[in-house]
């Protein structure tokens, strides 16, 4: 602000005249932009994101899931590119395209690359600096499309492992970005397979919302079985708007393998907060989390019980969208017509299954966060000299303390002690490697750490 009062006569007052009048800073004139953890659009309008992800990269047919997607009332597709590491990379042309098939039907794109999931756990999976070298590379087709495109980095950038450094890597992907000429509002899921469970990103979001020269981030938050009661859904996405910090829930879904998420919580929560949202997925799903598809095969006539509750229940997209204001005027064109889908069915977010050989394994607890009667609690896996297939931790509370309910490990209790056992993608580990699963728990009085073993299988 010290910047904009040095500017002298009319030229202040034109910079103050759109200050006031759209309660957004002036360069959103090129593009949205972000003011007071509110995302606007270049016209200085609020913009909040109700939409569906579209995984364009494993089917590029499917281009008229853009017009369907936006009849049954979407103002946002989030897309899902490849940068050629993992899967065939969407090219310059490619992308120009999926662009203009967005703008075509009064669309935003959010545009992610999913070569980043699960990166530290995931075989595969490719650092946020790689991500970055893709946007770069394909640069000339963002330029200009400012108005109408958002830049998610790199879809899950982390796993449950390896986690630690999600700001420092994030702050500087943003700041690669903006170097190399991309003023796009920047889009950044958290790590956990986005689920944030260690709430790494919740508290380093600040960090990392300075760390952009632009301080044009949105921060994206992916709700599957972690966010299974109202209170976790409500503490979360409370804490970001409390801080003036810009969230969005850029996935979530009615059931997941992981747990069953509160999406009624989830859209209720976000609509009467003004807080964005984009479910997974338009179609098109494999690997066992098919009853995530929207519709069938592609086909907006045919909404799963999924699809109409997203689309047409309470809080859904058809009563709470509101077009962007830039596509006053703007005539959409007819897309191309749907061709069969690939039989091959596209990868899932679910980790590796892949089993190496068995051997021992540690474990620790450690008290994340504590509240009066209750607490958040971690529990830390690490395999010894070989790797293991899977693995049990036990412990025994002291102090009468229960566990109400946990994420990333199957937990049962008798009496005071605790077992928790890995979950289907959490087993397996490499020599070293370590995984961690978390829980809510009560306590009074007193809330000791007690000790956990850990036995192999």
């Amino acid at each position: 602000m010290k910047k904009l009062l040095s500017v002298a006569g009319a030229a202040l007052l034109t910079v103050l005249a759109a200050v006031f009048a759209f309660g957004q800073p002036a360069h959103a004139a090129a593009g949205f932009s972000v003011s007071n953890g509110r995302l606007y659009d270049a016209n200085g309008n609020e913009f909040i994101m109700r939409g569906v992800n579209h995984a364009h990269t494993w089917y590029p047919q499917q281009t008229s899931s853009f017009a369907n997607i936006k009849a049954l009332g979407a103002n946002t597709v989030r897309v899902v590119l490849a940068s050629g590491d993992r899967w065939a990379k969407n090219d310059t042309a490619d992308v120009a395209n999926v662009i203009s098939l967005c703008k075509a039907n009064k669309l935003i794109c959010v545009l992610e690359v999913h070569d980043t999931t699960g990166y530290g756990e995931q075989s595969g999976a490719i650092t946020l600096d790689r991500a970055v070298d893709y946007w770069l590379s394909i640069a000339s087709a963002l330029q200009g499309q400012e108005k109408y495109v958002i830049v998610n980095i790199g879809n899950e950038p982390y796993g449950n492992q390896g986690y630690g450094t999600w700001a420092t890597d994030t702050a500087n992907a943003i700041k690669r970005l903006r170097a190399g000429g991309l003023a796009h509002t920047i889009m950044v899921d958290g790590p956990n397979w986005g689920q944030d469970w260690s709430f790494t990103m919740r508290d380093n979001a600040s960090t990392v919302f300075n760390a952009d020269p632009q301080k044009n981030t949105v921060f994206s938050i992916h709700m599957y079985g972690v966010f299974d009661t109202a209170a976790e859904i409500t503490d979360y996405l409370g804490r970001f708007r409390s801080a003036g910090l810009p969230i969005v829930v850029g996935e979530f879904g009615f059931n997941h393998s992981d747990g069953n998420p509160d999406e009624d919580t989830i859209m209720a929560y976000s609509q009467a907060n003004g807080i964005g949202y984009l479910g997974w997925s338009w179609s098109g799903n494999g690997g066992g989390v098919e009853y995530l598809d929207m519709a069938t095969n592609f086909d907006p006539n045919q909404l799963t019980s999924w699809g109409q509750r997203i689309f047409n229940g309470a809080n859904g997209i058809k009563s709470t969208a509101k077009e962007a204001s830039v596509y006053s005027g703007v005539t959409p064109t007819t897309p191309p017509p749907t061709t069969t889908p690939p039989t091959t069915p596209p990868p899932t977010t679910a980790p590796p299954t892949t089993p190496p050989p068995s051997g021992g394994c540690t474990a620790s607890y450690t008290i994340v966060n504590s509240w009066q009667g209750g607490f958040q609690g971690e529990v830390k896996v690490t395999a010894g000299s070989a790797a293991i297939n899977g693995w049990t931790t036990k412990w025994t509370f002291a102090n009468g303390q229960t566990v109400t309910q946990s994420w990333n490990a199957t937990i049962s209790g008798s009496g005071s002690t605790y077992t928790a056992r890995n979950v289907d993608y959490n087993g397996r580990l490499g020599a070293g490697s370590s995984t961690s699963f978390g829980f809510i728990g009560s306590w009074n009085g007193t809330n000791s750490v007690p000790a956990v073993t850990c036995t192999a299988s």
